[in-house]
């Protein structure tokens, strides 16, 4: 896959290392990272063979689709640096409405891409792509990197949710130019963002395309399930939901079920 970065990238800094195939973006990163590299650094690949997702599973990644991890190293703290993967959820939506206008007219898309907490990117319902964030302290530096799944000619099969592609969605946008796209959307909302003191805008940005504010979630860690109302994210990323009896909780990490699925799919623990 021929792959470039967007000028303003460039001119910022950015580089780029491009594979054909390779186990995992991410595992390249973190590996030069050891080895001295400081980035900021794009890998990109045309297929990934052992991807990873979240909680240690696996993410497909065949040809066609978009696989790339950004290495980022910084001296910030760990509670700043876990923004990051609302700053990528942003610069990805802002990547696809570019690449795939009127997405929000299409009636399978409803309304359009959306976001769902804490890294999910959904087209109709279904999962388009994933987010995962990763940071090793290397050298008493502190290697961060953000690791970019997308569905963009294939969707996998067999898994317990839903999963759309673009090309089933009916857009014909290949990965390269959706690259080249996320690599000055990234540049952008990294800016907006300025190491946490602009995260104020770029959270009321993803809450405006959150998919479930309002509704009914369910929140399970581990065997606990946690019930109420999203009502928001916090200034650290963290899930704000409202209990049955009133308390306010905060979750910063588990999975996560909206609407109906709220009860049936994160079972009926209190």
């Amino acid at each position: 896959m021929e792959v470039s970065l967007a000028p303003p990238a460039e001119r910022a800094g950015y580089r780029l290392a491009a594979f054909e195939e390779i186990g995992s973006t991410s595992t390249e990163a973190l590996t030069r990272a050891a080895a001295g590299e400081a980035g900021p650094l794009w890998i990109v690949a045309g297929r990934q063979s052992a991807g990873r997702g979240r909680r240690g599973s696996s993410w497909q990644s065949p040809s066609g689709n978009l696989a790339a991890s950004l290495l980022l190293t910084t001296e910030l703290p760990a509670m700043l640096v876990a923004q990051l993967g609302f700053v990528a959820g942003v610069a990805v939506l802002r990547a696809l409405d570019r690449c795939c206008p009127s997405a929000r007219a299409r009636p399978a898309l409803g309304a359009g891409f959306q976001l769902k907490w804490p890294n999910d990117v959904l087209a109709g319902g279904a999962k388009l792509a994933g987010i995962l964030l990763q940071t090793e302290e290397v050298h008493g530096r502190r290697a961060v990197v953000v690791g970019i799944g997308l569905n963009v000619a294939s969707a996998p099969a067999g898994l317990p949710y839903a999963t759309a592609s673009l090309r089933d969605l009916g857009y014909h946008v290949d990965a390269a130019s959706l690259f080249t796209a996320l690599s000055e959307t990234w540049l952008a909302a990294h800016a907006d963002w300025a190491e946490g003191r602009g995260f104020d805008r770029v959270r009321a940005e993803w809450l405006g395309r959150a998919t479930g504010v309002g509704g009914a979630v369910a929140v399970r860690t581990g065997a606990a399930v946690t019930r109420g109302v999203f009502e928001t994210i916090d200034e650290h990323g963290q899930l704000v939901l409202r209990a049955h009896d009133g308390s306010p909780r905060r979750v910063n990490a588990g999975e996560v079920h909206f609407g109906t699925t709220a009860t049936e799919r994160a079972g009926a623990q209190p």
